[in-house]
C-alpha cells in the first residue's frame, strides 16, 4: 500500500464526518478532466509522501479528534495492500470511506463483506455510450462498471454515485442516460468540473456548465434518481 498524498483533515470528503484523506497512486483510467495527473502518469517515479508508519502514528495521536480515514486517487483498488490497510485503519476506531471508479468488483465486494468499508463513493462518469471516450481508454470494457453498480445497488454498504460535468463531455441527454442506468440509487451528486493547472489534459480543454442550467435539469433528473444534488456548484 502505497500513499502519494496527505490530506489531514476534511469536513467535506466523508459525509457527517471529519476525516483525513489518504491519496493512493496508480490508476487503470485516462480521464483527460483528472484533477490529479501526478497520481496518474506519474505513479511510478512519484515518491510516498508518508510511510505507512509515519501515517498510523499521526492516526494514532488523532484518536478522538478524527471519525474516519478516505482512501482515494488514483484508484485505490489497485493497491495491493489495501484490505491490511483498512483493517489496522478500523482497529484504531475509524471509520473508513473508499473512493472507486468501480473498475474492480470482486475487490470492492471483498473489502464491503470482509466489513473494512463503511461508505463507498463510486464515479459513475458517464452515460455508458460514452464511457470509453470519458475515460480515455479506448475499447473499455463496461461490465466491471455495471457490476459494481449492481453490487452497490444492492445495499451492503452505505454509498454514493457521483459524476464530474463538463460542457464537452456531458450534454442533457447523457446525464438523463446515467439517471436511467442507476434509477434509484439512494445518493448521487453532480459535481460541476473545476478548471485547474493539474487536469490530465491541461487548463482550458473543458469547461463548467452554467449553475442555473444544471439545477433546470434536476427534476427530470430526480424522476430517477429522486436524492440527485449539485456539489460544490455555488
Amino acid at each position: 500500500m502505497r500513499i502519494a498524498g496527505l490530506q489531514k483533515l476534511t469536513l467535506l470528503d466523508f459525509p457527517g464526518k471529519t476525516a483525513a484523506t489518504v491519496f493512493t497512486p496508480g490508476c487503470n483510467y485516462r480521464c483527460p478532466f483528472c484533477h490529479n495527473a501526478d497520481l496518474v502518469i506519474d505513479a511510478a517515479r512519484m515518491p510516498d509522501a508518508v510511510s505507512l508508519d509515519e501515517l498510523f502514528a499521526f492516526l494514532d495521536k488523532r484518536q478522538g479528534l478524527l471519525d474516519g480515514v478516505c482512501v482515494t486517487g488514483g484508484e485505490p483498488l489497485l493497491q495491493p495492500g489495501i484490505e491490511d490497510f483498512l483493517s489496522r485503519v478500523r482497529d484504531r476506531g475509524f471509520a473508513t470511506k473508499l473512493d472507486t471508479n468501480g473498475s474492480f468488483p470482486d475487490r470492492l465486494r471483498a473489502l464491503v463483506q470482509a466489513d473494512l468499508v463503511d461508505y463507498v463513493a463510486m464515479d459513475v462518469k458517464n452515460a455508458p455510450y460514452r464511457y470509453a471516450e470519458t475515460v480515455g481508454v479506448p475499447g473499455f470494457d463496461l461490465a466491471p462498471v455495471q457490476t459494481s453498480i449492481e453490487f452497490l445497488m444492492e445495499g451492503h454498504v452505505p454509498f454514493e454515485f457521483r459524476t464530474t460535468v463538463m460542457r464537452e463531455l456531458h450534454a442533457a441527454d447523457d446525464l438523463l442516460a446515467i439517471a436511467c442506468w442507476i434509477e434509484g440509487a439512494p445518493r448521487w451528486f453532480l459535481q460541476n468540473y473545476l478548471d485547474a493547472e493539474s487536469v490530465l489534459a491541461g487548463p482550458g480543454r473543458f469547461h463548467a456548465w452554467d449553475v442555473d442550467e444544471l439545477e433546470a435539469l434536476l427534476p427530470e433528473l430526480r424522476a430517477h434518481v429522486p436524492a440527485v444534488q449539485l456539489r460544490g456548484s455555488k
